[in-house]
Formats: C-alpha cells, structure tokens, sequence
C-alpha cells in the first residue's frame, strides 16, 4: 500500500495546539505528514514547509488549522495544490474556500480531523 500525504496548513510545534496533535496522530495512523507555517523550519525533527507553493508530491488529504480571514489569500495555492479531498477543522471554514473548492471539484467537510482518527471516520468521511 502506497503511503498517503496529508498536508497540515497551519501546523504548530506548541504540543497543546490541535494542529500539533493531529500532527502526531496522523504519524501514528501511518500516514506521512507534511505540516505547513511560514515561519517555522520543523517539528519534533520533521521538515516544515514554508508554503502550499513548496509541495510537490500527490497530496491525498489537506487537512486546515488556519482561520478564514487567513485562507482566502491562500485558496489559489490551494487548488493548485489538487488535494484529493480537504478537512475544514472547526473555525477554518470559509464560504470562498468552499466555493473555490467546489467548482475546481475538490470535495471537502467540515469536521475535526481529530475526531476523525480516533472515531476511525478518517477514510470514510467523504
């Protein structure tokens, strides 16, 4: 079995943020992380991307822990970025995202990847 990416927009290193633990708990769900935060450089040892513009793999989910007056600037890279599906986490959604992310036919939902883990509803959420 191929190895799915998940990108976290909005990943954090403090451990009592809900980007940090979904970092980890996705690691330990077997999937490959790549977080995402403009000014950080890694977490716990894992490369942190500076922008959606630096990844360049198949990205199987996309999974938001940034605020909707943030992401609008950031629906662009999104689409280019072609997830197979999106994870708006609670407080990240945004009409325009939803929008965007419907006509380019991304499909997308809004619940917490957290919750999504531990229920065993990650994969069939969509």
């Amino acid at each position: 079995m191929q190895e799915k990416t998940v990108v976290v927009l909005g990943a954090s290193n403090n451990p009592e943020r809900y980007s940090y633990k979904a970092l980890k708990m996705l690691t330990e769900h077997g999937y490959k992380t790549i977080p995402v935060h403009p000014q950080l450089k890694d977490i716990d040892g894992v490369e942190v991307k500076s922008n959606l513009k630096d990844i360049s793999e198949d990205v199987y989910t996309l999974t938001l822990y940034v605020g909707p007056e943030k992401v609008v600037s950031l629906i662009p890279d999104i689409v280019k970025l072609k997830p197979q599906r999106v994870i708006l986490n609670p407080g990240t959604e945004s009409e325009e995202l939803k929008e965007a992310l419907a006509k380019a036919s991304i499909p997308y939902t809004e619940a917490c990847t957290l919750i999504l883990l531990k229920t065993g509803q990650f994969e069939k959420a969509f």
